[in-house]
């Protein structure tokens, strides 16, 4: 098991620059937060490990352009739900929607693939990326995400990413209510 502990690394040693804002940018912001390190979580089966020992909600955090890549969208998903990017583009509005490429997600958001998060958003001073949240994410009390790394992940209260660092990042979040079910398969009469 994974041990949980209360707020930022003793040391910055071996830490990248972009982790280490992410606590100064917590810590300025009176944000309480426990971290887990560990070894990069590359897949949700991972994170699945990384879930017992946070328990908190795992999101999913999927960068997303429209088809001509002049809308931008960072969606908050559970991690164990499904996503299908026609309901998502119904509820936006949004025609073609698809996974944005890792070269717009580096510029605006300082993320790499398998370690996108809210907390990226301090990166987008121009508010180029509109934060998506499904509605399940905050029917939990804790939510997990990298600090802008996939080898430590944060426990943040739902709240406090809602009322303390969202306003302090200047970004709103548009609320979304994505199916769990699947679509069920076509059969012939």
């Amino acid at each position: 098991m994974l041990t949980l502990m209360n707020g930022r690394p003793e040391t910055n040693e071996g830490r990248l620059e972009k982790e280490i804002k992410c606590y100064d940018l917590l810590d300025g912001l009176g944000i309480p937060y426990q971290r887990l390190d560990h070894w990069p979580a590359v897949s949700m089966e991972v994170c699945g490990e990384i879930d017992k020992s946070l328990n908190a909600v795992i999101c999913k955090n999927l960068f997303l352009s429209n088809r001509q890549e002049t809308a931008f969208y960072l969606l908050m998903i559970p991690g164990d739900k499904p996503f299908k990017t026609k309901y998502l583009s119904a509820q936006l509005g949004v025609s073609r929607l698809s996974f944005g490429r890792e070269e717009f997600m580096e510029r605006f958001l300082d993320n790499t693939p398998g370690s996108a998060t809210v907390l990226g958003l301090m990166n987008d001073t121009e508010n180029r990326v509109q934060l998506v949240i499904d509605r399940d994410v905050l029917r939990h009390e804790f939510v997990g995400c990298h600090p802008c790394i996939n080898t430590s992940s944060l426990r943040l209260r739902v709240s406090d990413v809602l009322e303390k660092l969202l306003p302090a990042l200047r970004h709103n979040p548009i609320l979304v209510e994505l199916p769990w079910e699947q679509e069920a398969p076509c059969t012939n009469p």
